[in-house]
């Protein structure tokens, strides 16, 4: 059975550069950089590995010292309870701003959490920090190492310390059997949705900030969870509001939002989150097709269920016909009714997401796929526009995730799109393909040329010309 890999947390004071510096370790920019103190709020957890050493690298909000966050006191408790977490601490202070007494408060923590811990001078590309570095070593951690996150000058001396005292806990990671293929589910929707309350729901434990002021949530934060011997790593991002108010939320909201957008390009299934009370708006529209065009899996989670399930017999099923007209490109998408704050039917949440996942690499046999498209167009044969009769060929699906198929005809480059829509549809009425879009391309086989020229023209015979690509 694997072991745990060991997690390596940053902590200290807002805006000395931790978050510089996990983007330099993980060579990733998942941590939001601003000038402005206090901008990293939840915990952030990244794989890194150094010497064929692996670990997890925790970027924590800023603790201690002065901020106006209304959510500071919640940002504190979390710093805290990744610290008691933690295999190895990395006290990261500002050598430009030197010793200051916040940077005692941290270290009392520190000491009393009782973990292995190192500190990590930032900022020392200034001469004037180079002076003032040794007041550190007052703080009693050996070693003291100085960096430059933003440079990543001195960054490699750091992890050649804390890989060597990662190698000296019994039985080190790197002697782990391989783990199993991780599951990526990002969280999207609007502002104050629910996106963090369900994360907090899943794994059982409070590990994003809730707070009803919309906009809490700012860097795309992962979460590591097994279920039924499944991982799955769960991404909760920020809010995505309409452009417009996004340009006047400033410069952590505006890459806030660039960060769910690539959270959406890398997951592998997407959780919409839509707000019950509200239903689906336009926006939820656009966060939708996102994910659609990138070939994602989607799920609908209808949450803030509790708030409005007593509204009489026939309101699950208006609202549900309501949500289809408004979404209607994701008419594959599951819709479920959920509640993150009871934990009402949240369990249905990972087994649709299993199911999903499933869905998307599902592969269909050549022979099986074409028994099906000689029956569906025997019986429903694509319109001709021209004087040649249009015949399917043959079929053949060329991928999965998303599911990706190829239809050979005699003449036609393109169906009419009533026809693809009919098509997908019995593909999925036939092998499923729950919550998952469909890529759809038609080709025109090529015909093989006799005489004289008939060696030059055969060795085109296996190509094709002309292509359309739809996804449904």
């Amino acid at each position: 059975m694997a072991k745990r890999v060991p997690s390596v947390v940053l902590v200290g004071r807002p805006n000395v550069g931790k978050s510089t510096l996990f983007n330099r370790i993980t060579g990733t920019r998942r941590a939001i950089v601003t000038p402005i103190a206090g901008t990293t709020r939840d915990v952030i957890a990244h794989p890194a590995e150094w010497r064929g050493v692996p670990f997890e690298v925790i970027d924590t909000g800023g603790m201690f010292g002065a901020s106006e966050d209304p959510l500071h006191e919640l940002v504190l408790e979390r710093g805290r309870r990744a610290i008691h977490a933690a295999d190895l601490l990395v006290f990261v202070v500002d050598g430009r701003e030197g010793l200051v007494p916040g940077d005692h408060d941290i270290a009392d923590a520190v000491r009393d959490a009782n973990k292995p811990a190192l500190v990590a001078i930032n900022k020392t590309d200034d001469r004037r920090a180079k002076a003032g570095a040794v007041d550190f070593y007052q703080l009693g951690f050996d070693p003291v190492t100085e960096v430059s996150a933003e440079h990543g000058e001195g960054v490699g001396d750091l992890l050649d310390e804390v890989v060597q005292r990662l190698d000296k806990r019994e039985g080190s990671a790197h002697d782990e059997s391989p783990v199993t293929d991780e599951v990526a589910v990002t969280i999207v929707g609007r502002p104050n949705a629910g996106k963090s309350s369900l994360v907090n729901r899943l794994v059982r434990e409070e590990r994003m900030i809730v707070s009803e002021m919309p906009g809490t949530t700012r860097d795309a934060v992962d979460t590591l969870l097994t279920w039924h011997r499944r991982k799955f790593r769960i991404v909760d991002t920020a809010g995505i509001r309409r452009p417009g108010r996004v340009a006047r939320g400033g410069q952590v909201e505006a890459v806030s939002v660039l960060l769910a957008r690539r959270s959406i390009e890398a997951a592998d299934i997407v959780v919409l989150i839509v707000d019950a009370t509200q239903g689906a708006t336009d926006q939820d529209a656009a966060i939708a097709g996102e994910a659609d065009k990138a070939g994602r899996g989607v799920i609908i989670a209808a949450n803030k269920w509790d708030l409005v399930k007593d509204r009489g017999p026939d309101f699950v099923k208006e609202f549900d016909e309501t949500l289809r007209r408004q979404l209607k490109f994701l008419d594959y998408a599951p819709i479920l009714h959920i509640s993150a704050l009871t934990g009402e039917r949240a369990p249905k949440v990972l087994e649709t997401i299993d199911r999903v996942t499933l869905s998307r690499q599902q592969r269909v046999k050549t022979p099986e796929l074409n028994k099906f498209v000689a029956e569906v167009t025997a019986a429903h044969p694509p319109a001709s526009p021209g004087r040649a009769h249009v015949r399917v060929l043959y079929a053949a699906q060329t991928g999965i995730a998303p599911p990706t198929f190829v239809f050979f005809t005699n003449v036609a480059t393109k169906f009419h799109f009533s026809y693809e829509r009919f098509l997908v549809n019995q593909l999925r009425d036939r092998f499923g393909f729950e919550g998952t879009p469909i890529r759809f391309y038609v080709r025109t086989r090529r015909r093989r040329v006799r005489g004289s020229e008939g060696a030059e023209g055969s060795k085109g015979s296996k190509g094709s010309k002309g292509s359309r690509q739809r996804t449904h």
